[in-house]
């Protein structure tokens, strides 16, 4: 690994990840609160919907995932997590390009869940001491 490239140290890894998986718990209560204050009640549309709010989601998802899972990944080759994270981002990423709606929500849940695991598993995977 070239010495330009420093990943944070091991406690602030696991900092992130956990971070990362309330950050991907806030995004779903966010996107079922945005279905049900919009399809039920009618309400929040426009600060729910706006489409910088995902795009900064997206933005805090994938920095977040390289330097904890991608950092993991890189040191110590668990390749699982670095699966389920790029899989969760890449359907992250087709929900901000979709139209809203149903579609949106099931892309944004379904890739949350995928990230949160990921992050889940790396710090599982991820060894404590190094």
């Amino acid at each position: 690994m070239p010495d330009s490239f420093q990943t944070p140290a091991p406690h602030n890894r696991r900092l992130l990840d956990r971070f990362g998986i309330v950050l991907s718990g806030l995004c779903m209560v966010h996107c079922m609160a945005g279905l049900v204050l919009i399809g039920v009640l009618g309400l929040g549309g426009g600060l729910l919907l706006d489409p910088a709010i995902h795009r900064v989601g997206l933005v805090l998802a994938v920095t977040i995932g390289a330097v904890t899972i991608g950092a993991n990944a890189l040191r110590h080759g668990h390749r699982l997590p670095l699966a389920l994270g790029c899989c969760g981002l890449a359907m992250m990423a087709a929900a901000i390009a979709s139209d809203h709606g149903m579609g949106e929500a099931v892309l944004t849940i379904g890739g949350v869940a995928l990230l949160a695991s990921a992050h889940v598993v790396n710090l599982r995977r991820a060894p404590v001491c190094c």
